[in-house]
């Protein structure tokens, strides 16, 4: 690893042989009393107006010792560093701050005068909710934190800054309570953090395959939120929370499936309504998942499964239909998910359009045309509006409705019932960070049982959830 000289010539020329891009530029200039400065810095990415004011115009007037504790006295940026390795300097320069060197540095001076492009802060797209705060994650993680810190503040939170990416060194901000957060868990996250070696990180969703326990699970490991309220509440809980820079989605971990049936809007309305609406999501996921393949089932062996009402208006549906009553859905359901992925991709209002067509014109030509059955696109339809009822489990979920599919059209009643025993048993050995993931429920955790799918009034979660192994397990004194 080299080191700067103090010759100043010979120093940035050894940047630019690090950093050959015709984007990274130098600034050379001289003080009052003749002495040499180069600033070299990234166009584009470096703000230079900030540069000038703080750094060049105060060195221009420069008298004292050429040392670089001496020179940062004068500079007036928030953000100073000193660093003597060419391989540190030409990292920072590449991330938009500039180095500063001059003929006899000892170490050179690293500024912090990056500009940033961020967006607004608004309401997340994925989470949004009528009663509570409508503040939502951005791509900048300095942002992102501050949001945080500024729902936490104790100096208890810990914020420890990673790099991970062998060439996007994207932070990666990890998130904790001390003395609330278990330190193994802490341990375990930043030491799976630590052994990534992969080029690039350009989202968080990258963490998650290198978080969990099992790579390859259909079931999520690790939990995600747009809001900075949930986000806190989780650390708050004694879980560990993960920032990225460049994504507005935050990671928490160890997961618990029931949060997924969670939502912001639950702690600011009466516990009653939560709990409502939380067994509404679950029962409305079973209904989604299970729908499709029982009415298969009962089609092609369980007639009598159908009162006798219901069975003459699907006898008299299906009569015509050259399908079978497998091919039928999976048609259907096929049709369903295509139309789904074009309206999201597709420009807005095209988007629009393309729903009205699917959803109205093709439908309705289908059925009049004797092609697929009523009860086929109804069936599918609420089964897709079911499984949005619980949006952060409709990748999981709709891979399970389609494997409900195929063995109830081949096996019936009795391939239902074993996919759902096989899909149990993976789900109770799962676990996340030594959390099972079907905590409290498997194994059952009763204190934590009052804020699972029902909700106790905010008097009774007095204690933190006992599946984390929180340190500090009272949060509220009555």
């Amino acid at each position: 690893m080299k080191n700067i000289t103090g010759e100043l010539e010979r120093d940035v020329a050894e940047l630019k042989r690090l950093l050959p891009a015709e984007d990274i530029l130098t600034f050379p200039f001289q003080t009052e009393q003749g002495v040499a400065f180069t600033c070299v810095f990234v166009d584009a990415v470096t703000d230079k107006e900030l540069l000038g004011e703080q750094v060049v115009r105060p060195l221009l007037h420069y008298e004292g010792k050429l040392t670089a504790e001496e020179v940062g006295k004068k500079l007036t940026s928030p953000e100073l560093r000193q660093d003597k390795s060419f391989d540190k300097l030409a990292e920072e320069i590449l991330a938009g701050n500039p180095v500063v060197l001059w003929e006899g540095a000892d170490e050179g001076i690293i500024a912090g005068t990056k500009k940033v492009f961020v967006r607004a802060i608004s309401e997340p797209p994925t989470d949004v909710t009528i009663k509570g705060p409508r503040e939502g994650f951005i791509e900048d993680i300095k942002i992102n934190v501050s949001l945080v810190r500024r729902r936490l503040k104790t100096p208890e939170l810990k914020v420890e800054m990673l790099k991970v990416g062998r060439r996007s060194q994207t932070f990666v901000a990890v998130c904790y309570l001390e003395g609330t957060t278990p330190e193994q868990t802490v341990k375990a996250v930043k030491e799976k953090l630590e052994k990534i070696d992969i080029d690039i990180i350009p989202d968080s969703s990258y963490l998650t395959h290198f978080l969990a326990e099992r790579p390859y699970s259909l079931m999520k490991q690790a939990g995600s939120t747009e809001k900075p309220d949930i986000f806190c509440a989780k650390i708050a809980e004694g879980r560990v929370g993960l920032i990225v820079d460049g994504s507005p989605i935050a990671l928490t971990v160890p997961y618990l499936m029931v949060e997924d049936f969670q939502a912001s809007e639950d702690y600011y309305v009466p516990s009653s309504r939560a709990t409502f609406t939380r067994i509404l999501r679950i029962l409305s996921l079973i209904v989604a998942i299970y729908l499709p393949a029982f009415y298969i089932s009962a089609q092609l062996f369980k007639l009598q499964l159908f009162p006798i009402k219901l069975l003459l208006t699907i006898s008299g549906s299906i009569r015509d239909i050259p399908l079978s009553p497998s091919l039928e859905m999976l048609l259907v359901l096929f049709v369903l998910e295509v139309l789904n992925e074009a309206s999201i991709r597709m420009p807005k209002y095209v988007g629009m359009a393309l729903s009205v067509v699917g959803a109205l014109v093709l439908g309705e030509t289908a059925v009049n045309a004797g092609f697929v059955s009523t009860p086929a696109i109804i069936i599918i339809a609420f089964s897709g509006i079911g499984l949005y009822a619980v949006p952060n489990l409709i990748e999981q979920t709709s891979v399970v409705r389609l494997a409900m599919l195929l063995v109830a059209g081949s096996v019936g009643t009795y391939g239902i019932i074993l996919l759902t025993a096989f899909l149990l048993l993976y789900l109770v050995s799962a676990e996340s960070f030594g959390v099972p993931i079907l905590s409290p429920f498997a194994p059952v955790v009763p204190q934590d049982l009052r804020d699972s799918l029902v909700k106790y009034n905010l008097g009774s979660l007095d204690k933190r959830p006992k599946s984390f192994h929180s340190k500090n397990r009272r949060r509220l004194k009555r």
